[in-house]
């Protein structure tokens, strides 16, 4: 809907699609590692938007809170890879799970299913761990530690942020009441 002004207003992520090497595996991994279910998937011979002949599956898991992840899985094209100049671990999904109690859970469960995991890592204002999935995507599972107030003081700084870190090149100070708890 268009607010009075003419501004869209977004509801929420309608999905945030990634490619995969095989549906089958990805929707199975997804139940089994964080009880996503698969809400649909959809199958055809041509590209919707562009007509192009490219055979694909799309999958739609259910990722809790009216939030969906899909899965492209392209079959006539070439082999998944990734941006060799990006560097592994900023490129991922991030899933927000209810406490520590349950961070520290999944990290059990999704140990006993064979998965390395790192962590849990402090970030100041939220704890996470991190794991890869059959296509080698990253994975976080993040707690929100904060206070209202602690984001609202971030929030107040994110802009002064961003001027500092585009005006300078260089890391703002006020990145630092992230970590040392001011």
């Amino acid at each position: 809907m268009v607010d009075g002004g003419g501004v869209v207003k977004l509801e929420r992520i309608h999905h945030v699609a990634y490619r995969c090497n095989n549906a089958k595996e990805t929707t199975e991994f997804y139940r089994a590692a964080l009880n996503m279910d698969l809400v649909l998937a959809i199958a055809e011979d041509k590209v919707p938007s562009t007509g192009e002949p490219d055979p694909y599956v799309h999958v739609f898991l259910d990722a809790g809170g009216g939030n969906v992840l899909a899965f492209f899985e392209l079959p006539n094209s070439p082999p998944m890879g990734k941006d060799p100049n990006t560097p592994d671990w900023v490129q991922h999904i991030a899933f927000e799970v209810a406490s520590r109690e349950v961070l520290l859970e999944a990290k059990g469960r999704l140990e006993g299913l064979g998965l390395d995991v790192l962590g849990p890592i402090d970030h100041g204002v939220f704890d996470s761990i991190y794991f890869h999935d059959p296509n080698n995507h990253r994975l976080e599972l993040s707690w929100w530690k904060s206070t209202p107030q602690q984001m609202a003081e971030l929030k107040t700084l994110a802009k002064l942020m961003i001027d500092e870190w585009d005006a300078t090149g260089q890391i703002p100070t006020h990145t630092q009441s992230l970590h040392n708890g001011s």
